[in-house]
């Protein structure tokens, strides 16, 4: 007789709750072993308005940040700014991923913003709903710097 995996455990399944509003069967559907076409990076620059978002939030120890890109290409499948993605009527899926903008003009707002005469310097969290570094930054960078 095998090793009981089970053991000590009162259910023995994981079947779905009587209450679900949908319900998931496995089903070949004929796609197993299929190759999927490997997806390419968009990268659309666009012009911002400005580059520090404030916020007015008690929960966070920071009023400003600096969001360079839309969209991540890292596709971390846990990230909490995925949603962010629907405001530009794209998906919070494989679009957050693939198809990402960046802020062209962001050293140029961000120096004027600085520059102000009444700017009060504080924190500035980088990246609060982007990862700053991306593998497309290294290409951009790149990019920037060719003649």
């Amino acid at each position: 007789m095998g090793k009981d995996h089970l053991h000590g455990r009162g259910a023995r399944s994981n079947a779905a709750g009587r209450y679900e509003r949908f319900a998931v069967e496995a089903f070949d559907d004929g796609w197993a072993g299929e190759e999927i076409a490997r997806l390419d990076t968009i990268v659309t620059p666009e012009l911002a308005k400005s580059i520090i978002s404030t916020n007015q939030s008690p929960d966070i120890s920071f009023d400003q940040s600096i969001n360079p890109y839309r969209g991540c290409e890292h596709g971390c499948i846990y990230c909490y700014a995925r949603p962010n993605h629907a405001y530009v009527g794209l998906s919070p899926g494989l679009d957050f991923e693939t198809k990402l903008f960046v802020k062209a003009n962001a050293a140029a707002l961000l120096e004027a913003a600085l520059s102000k005469p009444n700017y009060q310097p504080r924190t500035i969290m980088l990246g609060g709903v982007t990862d700053i570094y991306q593998p497309i930054e290294a290409r951009l960078w790149n990019h920037a710097r060719d003649p």
